[in-house]
């Protein structure tokens, strides 16, 4: 169920959670307070974590203990959005955690079914309430939107971003799909768990190539390059310290900045706060979820690429190798 957040009490959310996580005392104790040690060129000092590509910011190598088994094999998926929804997401949930799918959550359902068959659990939830991720061991960011983690609800509305980002400092994976980067863009520490990126724009929904960048367990098995179907989506700011793991070859379209760039990634991964990300700007259509339709080129190699990234940032297989 999408709930109005009323503009005062955004205000003051917004402005609390920029100082949780830009550099102020709750944030940088909270960090201060894990075991081990970061070393200084790991250390992201706009943001106040351990972020980039080295696995010296990963919780576990920090003195916190694995993952359970358990974890390790349950996902969250979650879809609510605050503001437009995609068609790919299909008709807004009821609150509550896996409420039957409609005919059309199609994104939903069909990364419940490709886990299944990799022998991983995925519940799957709108309701921030249910945003309490002890039980899993990464989330999926399924093109939610606008201020999605905030729930003026409970007591303290923050409480499902205060949930992300603990669960962050005790290894939790991340999937961040599509329209993820259109969510909390008032909230520094999100922006930086995508990688220092978020949406800007984007282009008219058309046919590009998919290049495949980098030797990951993420692109094993996929071809160089791909045809795919999407909106292209435009970043400001653009993502930094990340392994690029695949780009598109069309120019973006749109009216921002970012349409001028010759290098237009579209997926990459970076370890953050103790945790695992992946991050795709792919996903908008329905059809490279369900692999038949006008737009459903690629949607194979769409498939492999995001199974691969739920399994990496879980831990059963290598993250973010480097080369």
């Amino acid at each position: 169920m999408n709930k109005v957040v009323p503009r005062v009490l955004l205000t003051s959310i917004t402005a609390a959670a920029a100082c949780m996580s830009g550099g102020g005392a709750w944030a940088q104790g909270a960090t201060a307070a894990a075991p081990g040690t970061v070393k200084k060129s790991s250390h992201d000092v706009y943001y106040n974590v351990c972020r980039g590509t080295s696995p010296e910011c990963l919780a576990q190598n920090n003195g916190w203990p694995a993952m359970s088994a358990s974890q390790k094999t349950r996902v969250l998926i979650y879809s609510r959005t605050a503001g437009p929804r995609h068609a790919v997401l299909g008709t807004a949930a009821p609150d509550g955690l896996n409420p039957p799918f409609l005919p059309n959550n199609t994104m939903q359902a069909r990364l419940t079914e490709w886990l299944a068959a990799e022998g991983i659990t995925a519940d799957w939830t709108e309701d921030p309430s249910r945003f309490s991720l002890g039980n899993y061991g990464a989330v999926i960011l399924a093109s939610g939107n606008r201020d999605n983690l905030i729930d003026i609800e409970q007591t303290s509305p923050t409480t499902p971003m205060t949930n992300l980002r603990q669960a962050m400092r005790r290894g939790l994976g991340v999937v961040a799909i599509h329209n993820a980067f259109g969510a909390n863009y008032n909230w520094p520490y999100y922006e930086g768990l995508l990688g220092n990126a978020n949406f800007y724009d984007h282009g008219p929904n058309r046919p590009s190539t998919v290049n495949t960048l980098a030797a990951d367990p993420t692109t094993a098995g996929l071809p160089a390059t791909w045809a795919f179907v999407d909106e292209w989506y435009n970043l400001t700011p653009f993502p930094t310290n990340v392994k690029f793991l695949l780009s598109t070859s069309v120019a973006g379209g749109g009216t921002g900045a970012a349409t001028v760039r010759d290098f237009h990634p579209v997926a990459w991964c970076q370890y953050y706060d103790g945790g695992r990300v992946l991050a795709t700007t792919l996903g908008h259509n329905t059809d490279s979820f369900n692999g038949t339709g006008s737009n459903s080129a690629g949607a194979a190699e769409f498939k492999k690429f995001i199974v691969a990234g739920v399994k990496s940032v879980l831990g059963l297989t290598d993250f973010c190798t480097t080369n």
